[in-house]
């Protein structure tokens, strides 16, 4: 008969098979990319297609023809790497480079330092109330930035400070931190502050996971609370301060509320003073996008530079040491 349809028989050897059933092996190896689904569009959405997007941008620019008016007066057109030529012959780019740079050494040095302090301090046997004292540490990283850059502006404020009305009924000098060099340690203090809790958390966190063997090994040599300290918890907790000093470099580079908060209190933070700032005066105050957006590619591509050549020294030396 012409026609005929054709058996669906699964399971017995030689019979064809239109659509083969699902196998429980086949659908956990499928599980994986069902679960990462979400997570891919989302990375898709909000982070691979704006950097496409402002690729794209950077290649190109704005041509006016004649006096600008009219339509087709201002088309975009190709450029190359124009707009990248022109940012990094950017002296005010430049400059913001150089004061993000000299903010930094200040600020990673002084917060890792001080985390790694308060996070041996918790870790002792002898501290008393704990989680009162690492909740009172952790706490000024819950207040977003900008809420923090106008607290400690209006502290820094000679008119409203009651630190300067201290130091005034006292008869002492009152400096003024808004202004020159002090300003780099007003807005240091500021960072200090803010993200000292969280790299604690962490390094404490990387503490508390060591064995109390170890501890208990190095007291039966005689080991003191200080040598344990210097000799096995900061050596045991390496990578932790690795990673904590990887996102102090990112947000340095990064900065951005706290001389843009603190800028209509003083006239010595311009709307250049880092990188950053730059990018949004040019984007949003002069209209120069596609300009913007090639010194946001440069900015994300030293950021990416400097991090993975910290890693990668990082690893290198993890790799010597385990090598001995």
């Amino acid at each position: 008969m012409k026609g005929t349809a054709r058996r669906r028989s699964y399971g017995v050897k030689g019979a064809p098979y239109d659509h083969p059933p699902t196998t429980p092996l086949e659908r956990a190896r499928s599980a994986p990319y069902v679960f990462l689904l979400p997570a891919t569009i989302l990375f898709a959405l909000f982070f691979a297609l704006p950097i496409g997007y402002a690729l794209w941008l950077s290649l190109r620019k704005v041509r006016v023809s004649g006096l600008g008016l009219g339509s087709g007066a201002r088309r975009e057109v190709w450029a190359g790497l124009e707009n990248y030529t022109d940012a990094l012959s950017d002296s005010e780019l430049l400059h913001g480079a150089l004061r993000v740079l000299g903010y930094g050494c200040v600020v990673v040095p002084v917060m890792l330092g001080l985390a790694l302090l308060f996070a041996l301090m918790l870790d002792s046997e002898k501290v008393r109330l704990a989680p009162v004292t690492r909740l009172a540490i952790f706490l000024p990283y819950a207040i977003p930035g900008v809420v923090a850059a106008l607290l400690w502006g209006f502290l820094y404020l000679p008119d409203v400070s009651p630190f300067y009305f201290v130091l005034d009924k006292l008869g002492m000098p009152q400096p003024d931190l808004l202004d020159g060099g002090p300003l780099y340690l007003a807005l240091s203090n500021i960072a200090v502050w803010g993200g000292t809790g969280f790299n604690m958390i962490v390094i404490y966190t990387s503490l508390r996971a060591i064995p109390a063997e170890v501890y208990e090994a190095a007291k039966l040599d005689g080991a003191t609370p200080r040598q344990i300290a210097l000799r096995i918890k900061i050596p045991m907790v390496a990578p932790s301060l690795v990673l904590t000093f990887f996102f102090s470099i990112i947000a340095t580079l990064q900065v951005f509320n706290e001389p843009t908060t603190l800028k209509p209190l003083t006239n010595s933070v311009s709307t250049t003073w880092s990188p950053l700032m730059k990018v949004y005066r040019d984007a949003f105050g002069e209209g120069d996008i596609h300009g913007a957006a090639a010194q946001a590619v440069i900015i994300a591509f030293a950021t990416l530079l400097l991090s993975f050549g910290f890693l990668r020294a990082a690893n290198r030396r993890q790799k010597q040491e385990a090598a001995r």
